[in-house]
This record gives C-alpha cells, sequence and structure tokens, in this order.
C-alpha cells in the first residue's frame, strides 16, 4: 500500500531544516563529517544535510518543526482554507448580483417578460407549461422583493463571505482562533443545510453537508477545542514531547544506516 511520505516531500519543496543543539552530546549525535564536509541531520525528515546548521542553542529551544501527523494536519486545514475562499468569493459575487438587482428591478423584470416567449415554442414542444413552471414562478416572486429587503440580503451575504476569508486565512496559516470559528461558523449553518436538502436533495449539497461535518469533526478532536482530549495544555504538550523525541530518536539512527 502506498504510503505518503509527507517529510521528505515537504522537505524537497522547503529545504531541509537543521539546529546544532549547545548540549555536546546530542550535538555529536546530530553532526557528521563527511568529505564534502559536515552535515546536520534534518528536524523534520532525519536526513543529514550538506552545510552549516541554520540554527543552534539549547535543545529546548530547537525550532517546532511540522513532521508526520502534523504535516498532513497542515496540508487538510490549507484543503479547507482553499475550499473556504473559492466560497467565499462565490458568495461575494452573489451579494454583488444581489444589490445590482435591487437597482434595477422594473428593468429586469420588463427583460425577463419580454425574452420568456422566446423560449415558449420548445418548451410547448416537450409540453412544459413554462408560464406555470416553479422556476419562472421563483423568479418572478423576486421581483415583488423590496428594494431594502434585496439590500438587506446583500450585507447578509457579505458579512458571511467575511468569515469565510477570515476562516481561509486563518486555517491556511494554522491560527487556532480559525479552528474555533470554522468549527462554530460551520456548525451553525448545519442545520440551515440539513432543511435545504429536506426540501432538495443533490449531489452538491450531499456532498457539502458531508464535508462540513466531517471538518467540524476531525478540527475538533485533532485540534482538541473546547476542552476535548484535555484541551489546549494536551495539545501543546502533545506538539512539544514528540518534536523532542523525535529529534532524539533520528539522533540515534547510525549514520551508515541511512
Amino acid at each position: 500500500m502506498f504510503k505518503r511520505d509527507w517529510d521528505r516531500r515537504t522537505c524537497a519543496k522547503r529545504g531541509h531544516t537543521t539546529y546544532a543543539p549547545a548540549e555536546p552530546e546530542l550535538r555529536a549525535r546530530l553532526r557528521a563529517q563527511t568529505e564534502l564536509g559536515e552535515a546536520w541531520r534534518c528536524l523534520r525528515c532525519g536526513d543529514f544535510a550538506l552545510g552549516s546548521p541554520h540554527g543552534e542553542g539549547p535543545a529546548e529551544e530547537a525550532p517546532l518543526v511540522p513532521r508526520g501527523k502534523a504535516l498532513r494536519d497542515i496540508f487538510i486545514l490549507r484543503f479547507l482554507a482553499v475550499e473556504r475562499l473559492l466560497r467565499g468569493v462565490l458568495i461575494v459575487l452573489v451579494a454583488w448580483a444581489v444589490w445590482k438587482f435591487s437597482n434595477s428591478q422594473d428593468a429586469v423584470r420588463e427583460f425577463f417578460d419580454s425574452n420568456l416567449t422566446v423560449f415558449k415554442p420548445v418548451t410547448e414542444h416537450f409540453h412544459w407549461d413554462l408560464e406555470h413552471s416553479p422556476i419562472v414562478d421563483t423568479i418572478r416572486k423576486t421581483f415583488d422583493y423590496k428594494h431594502s429587503t434585496l439590500l438587506i440580503v446583500a450585507v447578509a451575504l457579505l458579512a458571511y463571505a467575511l468569515i469565510e476569508i477570515v476562516e481561509a486565512y486563518g486555517l491556511w496559516y494554522g491560527r487556532r482562533w480559525a479552528e474555533y470559528l470554522t468549527v462554530v461558523a460551520t456548525a451553525a449553518f448545519l442545520p440551515l443545510e440539513g432543511y435545504e436538502l429536506s426540501e432538495h436533495v443533490s449531489a452538491v449539497k450531499v456532498c457539502t453537508l458531508l464535508l462540513n461535518i466531517a471538518a467540524v469533526v476531525w478540527i475538533l478532536l485533532s485540534k482538541r477545542l473546547f476542552g476535548l482530549r484535555g484541551g489546549v495544555v494536551a495539545f501543546e504538550a502533545e506538539r512539544h514531547s514528540a518534536s523532542l523525541l523525535e529529534v532524539e530518536q533520528s539522533a540515534h539512527v547510525p549514520v551508515a544506516a541511512r
């Protein structure tokens, strides 16, 4: 079974991250001397990289380099960030369309009614009553909305789009506040998505609902939000202990074994 090596994949794209600890014994295990010069073990993938270390100091001050599961989590968060950004941009466009429509309802109504007859020969051929079609009735109902109501809808859509874009920014950069915002905002709209699905089932709506439910559950559990699984204290402790432990483990691997 194919297993993606997140560590080497990331190092191949961004380069290695090396560090020279001040502790002599640990420093000696992380360093190797080759015919081409000194090499230091990468804190991400564990391979030796030629050249001077990128930093040095006490081991407890070594940078927390995401690796393994942490790198996979970053990929998932950035996937969600892109999805939120695209959704936010789409909602902005819809809000703009609603605002434009609110300023020219009468012109749009006249254009719609005058051009509706163009499609009648086709619909009559298929025995479809265009004049009383649910789609046409829905469009005509929007023409009766008040200008102020449409403006409120446009502002609400812009506010929703702003939340989505802020979520996208925070998730891309791994901000913990963005994880809380994503869980709260997404969970708040789940009942509405469920109601829309009960009114009309479509593949897009089903996939969107399942994606949002999976995102909420995954972020809640993996990031230990709202005190789950020990909360932020356990989350930070896991990050630090895992990083230091992996540095120690990779330091004990003999150079010849690689």
